[in-house]
């Protein structure tokens, strides 16, 4: 089987799970039709008379306006509770000491002194909590689907109906400043614009300070009706430190400085609104629906009196989307198309604002207050009814019997508000139900159109589901098969490929000839089922009436048993929640099965290698490498490692009573001096013993003392790399104590330092693929011909047979070669022969690409994170040591690795995403990492933060698929662990002098691997589909899970982030998995050539 061939047909079963996952995401994550319809001061929301009040007034819309001009204040992250007025101490209780309370005084004096004036309410905001969904939801009164979060950074405009197209339409002049999402979303819509970078979350004040440049500046100057101001410094610091650091209370005491100097400026026809786009987490993270993230803070004042009432003792809680409405008719513009957002009635009965007031009507109703705001209800009833009329005829998916009831109540109330009008002095009676009724239709609207957004593709998801299981089933059959003799693999690669490419072509053209848009997705769908027909056809031919079913699942029954446990995890949405606690769990229970499973089958010791020359003489089989009780105390340093890693742990939202480690924090954010350097330095110890651990590691196999350009990298590159790592380390630790004079330097240093330590582990990247083979050759020319090799042909190889049939006998040759040697040295000490460096050369490779890999990774995280990829490594080693102690391996083939291996290798994977202080929720995501050597941001790129965050979050995945051929390797390897002198028994000391060479043959190794190259290619065939398939039987479990639970209240906070992320998971990790097997046949390929050069020196 060639190599290419191998590689072909993994990317080929990639191809089949990403199209199945492409499918199955459009039609779970569908967003809602966004509809262009624009309304209008000409065009009434609905029939009927207007309003009571608005006729015969200029400028007059659906409603008289009520202020001529609004200051809206965005604080970025501003949770109810930080503006919420402290409770005054209770004597006998312990005083409450929170750095975020009490900080907006200005607020609880205003409530206090001005209460006809001012009003806090608690904002419900509706998840996603990102920002950009946030500014959508309070420009167009409606809600952004799931699906948007993702467009969080790479906003677009907004093509809905928006406060903002209003009044620009009606030619106010609207002026903003603060982040530049605005930008994206409003191109071109505000008369004077000031925009700052959004994305640096660790800045925190030049967003603020360059807002505070032109605010004041722009009031005084009164060329403006608008303005807005979108503060980000309160959300930075959440993101950076947590609300209960001392830096939060800085930012809120500032953000109090800010509405107090506003507050002084405002005139009587002006508004003031202070909001919070959403809230944050105990940790500063948002995107969730917790109850922290939904809860923010909104402030209203108006110089005149603007309620007709004192506040009530606990703040009333309305809607985000309700201020959409409220702003509209407040400011006489026309309610956006799409609003779904329920009308502030209490604003709209108060004392007289400036501007426009309601009139002379107020004089001859003496209901006029509560006649106002049944108007304001109308209105809004009306403009909501028309956008469920609209949508519903354009889509169909709203729920049709809910509708009609909704209508009916419409039209009732509509009917009784006409009476109304008509004969004004039934009104007492009547307000106070038509009050009611429109509210509970604006509230049953919202309520629909809720339930009827989260819409799905029932077609679209099972197609998706069917493929995923079509290729988990093809993983399942063709590992089978890829071990069986004189199976050949390019023939039946070559016809799924002809039939997919011919149903793609069938489809474009039907597609073609019909007019119907071309569907990328559905294309790369039908491409992928139509290529795998035929391979599920000859498999259910040659299995179906011939062979009983059992081979067709030939996982072993206890692991089978377990991977079904975890995937069934996946269908509850606590054990989501609590699979950071589950998966150790299921690890520690894998790792003691392997123990026992050794015992129970006799093989604690080591593999019994049956070694078969090309000639037919057998060799001896090798002696007993361990012992029982060493591959106890490799369990039981399995479960310690695992326990300690668990130590490294974030809290999900859903379980307040879990406190998180405190040691996946940044050293930045620790206070104390002394402890801040003790971990530093215990930091830097962990970068120091990784980089140890490898080196002796390659120095045991020999492998260092290659003179070959990546051994030199091993020993020059990356001892700068850890020194670049804790230089870079100290600056963003003691970044806020540096001298102000010195902070240009450090700036610059802390953008250099991680862009060198990436640019050194490319370049070892690139130097170990340009020769992977690190060997030391020092054979000389006399010693060269002591022994003829037989060749059945003449002349050089000519064919990878006749290759494959001379290394084994070049190999042995040099062992014989350096034999001699070592009997002249023998007084000198042990000496490693250079011939032991073939037999880890493919191992050798592996391990210094996951560390070159590592460093760059390890990057992105914070400091501490270090401690976790130390114990990853060391986890890996002793679980392949235990794998290798169990793992039979017979030459020269098949070659296997047991199902127990690759569902170890991919829980150990999981285990490591959540010890680095992740989750699968879109709050947990560490945005701090697009940071790591671009301290200012990216400008307008958004693929290379994208790529930088992609790396933290899914870095456990990237580095256990790469390496995942270790697992077939490192039996092999483990030949290597005998003693070079076998133990002589008392008295047998001239019985050895007798045998040298028999007591002294070194082993083979992974030069094994070698005598059957077919063998070794169809084991990394097997090893990479068994990979796949316990990857695709969890995004295949995650899939079914969120279609079936679809309506299930906790659908969009836990079943459909799990989904995203392991679809994204999936996608890293077959990458990952396609350049580890790609980098172990560079390696075969080298050494090919390599052994080629020594044919042709044997030759002459």
């Amino acid at each position: 089987m060639q190599k290419i061939s191998v590689l072909l047909f993994l990317a080929w079963v990639c191809f089949l799970f990403y199209a199945g996952i492409a499918l199955f995401t459009s039609g779970f994550l569908l967003t809602r039709l966004e509809l262009t319809n624009q309304s209008s001061c000409q065009e009434p929301p609905g029939p009927g008379s207007l309003p009571w009040g608005s006729q015969g007034k200029p400028g007059a819309c659906w409603m008289p306006s009520r202020f001529s001009r609004v200051v809206l204040v965005l604080i970025d992250a501003l949770r109810f509770d930080f503006a919420q007025p402290q409770c005054s101490h209770v004597p006998g209780e312990p005083p409450v000491s929170v750095p975020f309370l009490g900080k907006l005084g200005s607020l609880k004096r205003i409530l206090e002194v001005q209460p006809h004036h001012a009003r806090l309410y608690q904002s419900q905001v509706d998840p996603p909590t990102t920002t950009m969904q946030r500014l959508k939801a309070l420009t167009t009164g409606s809600l952004p689907t799931f699906i948007d979060a993702g467009s969080n950074f790479a906003s677009h405009a907004i093509v809905e109906d928006n406060l903002i197209k209003q009044l620009t339409s009606a030619g106010k002049r609207v002026v903003f400043m603060g982040d530049d999402t605005w930008k994206d979303l409003f191109p071109g819509a505000f008369s004077q614009a000031f925009f700052f970078s959004s994305f640096n979350v660790r800045d925190l004040h030049t967003v603020d300070n360059g807002i505070l440049e032109h605010l004041y500046p722009t009031m005084d100057s009164g060329a403006w009706d608008v303005l807005i101001a979108h503060f980000l410094g309160v959300d930075h610091c959440g993101h950076k430190h947590g609300p209960h650091h001392p830096e939060m209370a800085k930012k809120l005491s500032q953000m109090d400085q800010v509405i107090q100097g506003l507050i002084e400026r405002l005139e009587n026809d002006t508004l003031l609104v202070v909001a919070g786009d959403h809230g944050m987490t105990m940790n500063g993270d948002h995107g969730g629906d917790s109850e922290l993230e939904v809860s923010a803070a909104l402030f209203l004042y108006s110089p005149t009196v603007l309620f007709p009432s004192v506040p009530p003792e606990e703040p009333e809680v309305i809607p985000q989307i309700s201020l959409v409405p409220t702003l509209a008719l407040l400011l006489g513009l026309p309610i956006p198309f799409g609003n779904i957002g329920e009308v502030m009635a209490e604003l709209f009965s108060g004392g007289s604002g400036g501007g426009s007031s309601r009139g002379d009507g107020d004089a001859s109703h003496p209901d006029s207050p509560a006649l106002a705001q049944v108007s304001a209800l109308y209105i809004n009833a009306q403009q909501v009814s028309r956008f469920l009329h609209t949508y519903s005829a354009a889509t169909q998916d709203l729920h049709v019997k809910e509708l009609r009831r909704l209508q009916e109540l419409f039209s009732k109330a509509s009917a009784r508000y006409q009476h109304l009008l008509q004969h004004p002095r039934e009104a007492e009676a009547a307000l106070s139900s038509l009050t009611a009724d429109f509210q509970q239709f604006l509230r049953g609207a919202r309520a629909v159109c809720i339930e009827s957004w989260a819409r799905f593709s029932l077609v679209r998801m099972a197609g998706g589901a069917a493929l995923l299981a079509a290729a988990c089933l093809l993983c399942l059959l063709a590992s089978q098969l890829a071990v069986a003799p004189g199976f050949l693999f390019r023939p039946l690669l070559l016809i799924p490929v002809a039939w997919g490419l011919t149903w793609t072509l069938l489809y474009a053209g039907v597609s073609v000839t019909t007019g119907s848009k071309l569907d990328p997705v559905v294309l790369g769908a039908v491409a992928a089922a139509g290529s795998l027909l035929p391979f599920l056809w000859k498999a259910w031919l040659s299995w179906g009436s011939k062979r009983p079913l059992a081979p067709l699942l030939p996982v072993p029954r206890p692991v089978l048993a377990l991977l079904l446990i975890r995937l069934a995890t996946f269908f509850s949405d606590s054990f989501v929640v609590a699979e950071a606690r589950a998966t150790p769990f299921l690890l520690g229970s894998l790792i003691l099965f392997l123990v026992a499973q050794l015992h129970w089958e006799g093989q604690l010791l080591p593999p019994k290698l049956l070694t078969t020359s090309r000639l037919g003489s057998s060799a001896p089989t090798a002696p007993p490498r361990h012992s029982g009780t060493h591959a106890l105390l490799l369990g039981i340093g399995l479960l310690l490692f695992t326990r300690l890693a668990g130590l490294f742990h974030r809290c999900p939202e859903e379980t307040p009573a879990c406190r998180s480690s405190p040691w996946l924090s940044p050293l930045a954010s620790m206070v104390g001096g002394r402890a801040k350097n003790l971990w530093y330095g215990a930091c830097v110890g962990a970068l120091v013993a990784l980089l140890a651990a490898v080196r002796l590691w390659l120095r045991r196999y020999g492998n260092l003392k290659s003179p070959e350009p990546p051994v030199l990298f091993v020993r020059w590159g990356l001892p700068l790399m850890v020194l670049g790592t804790a230089a870079y380390w100290a600056l963003a630790s003691g970044a806020e104590e540096v001298p102000p004079r010195l902070r240009a330097l450090v700036a610059g240093a802390s953008a250099v330092l991680p862009r060198a330590v990436m640019g050194l582990a490319a370049s070892g990247l690139m130097l170990l693929l340009w020769r992977p083979v690190t060997v030391l050759v020092k054979a000389g020319a006399a010693t060269s011909r002591t022994r003829t090799i037989l060749t059945p042909f003449s002349g050089p190889p000519t064919s990878q047979a006749d290759l494959d049939y001379v290394v084994p006998q070049i190999y042995r040759h040099m062992q014989e070669e350096f034999q001699g040697r070592l009997e002249r040295t023998r007084a000198q000490g042990p000496i490693t022969v250079a011939a032991y460096q073939l037999g880890s050369v493919y191992s050798a490779a592996m391990v210094t690409a996951l560390i070159l890999l590592a460093f760059p990774l390890l990057l992105l995280h914070v400091e501490r994170v270090s401690l976790v990829f130390l114990l990853l490594f060391l986890q890996s080693f002793l679980l392949l040591h235990l794998l290798a102690a169990g793992t039979p391996v017979a030459t020269p083939g098949p070659f296997t690795v047991m199902w127990q291996a690759v569902s170890a290798w991919v829980l150990l994977a999981t285990q490591t995403f959540y010890s680095t202080g992740h989750q699968p929720v879109f709050s947990a995501i560490h945005w701090h990492a697009a940071f790591v050597g671009f301290p200012d941001g990216h400008g307008s790129s958004t693929w290379l933060p994208a790529l930088l965050v992609g790396a933290n979050t899914f870095a456990s995945h990237l580095l256990f698929a790469v390496g995942c051929p270790l697992l077939l390797l490192w039996p092999f390897l483990c030949e290597r662990q005998g003693p070079k002198k076998r133990q002589s028994l008392p008295g047998s000391e001239s019985e050895a002098r007798v045998r040298p060479e028999e007591e002294q043959e070194e082993p083979l190794m992974e030069m094994r691997l070698r005598d059957a190259p077919h063998h070794f290619n169809a084991a990394l065939l097997q090893l990479g589909l068994k990979y796949l398939f316990v990857l695709g039987a969890q995004i295949l479990a995650c899939a079914l899970a969120a279609s079936i639970l679809r309506r299930h209240l906790m659908v969009w906070k836990v079943f459909a982030p799990k989904f995203i992320f392991e679809a994204i998971g999936f996608i890293v990790s077959s990458v990952g998995l396609l350049l580890g097997i790609a980098l172990v046949m560079r390696v075969d390929g080298a050494v090919s050539s390599w052994f080629k050069k020594l044919v042709l020196a044997q030759q002459r």
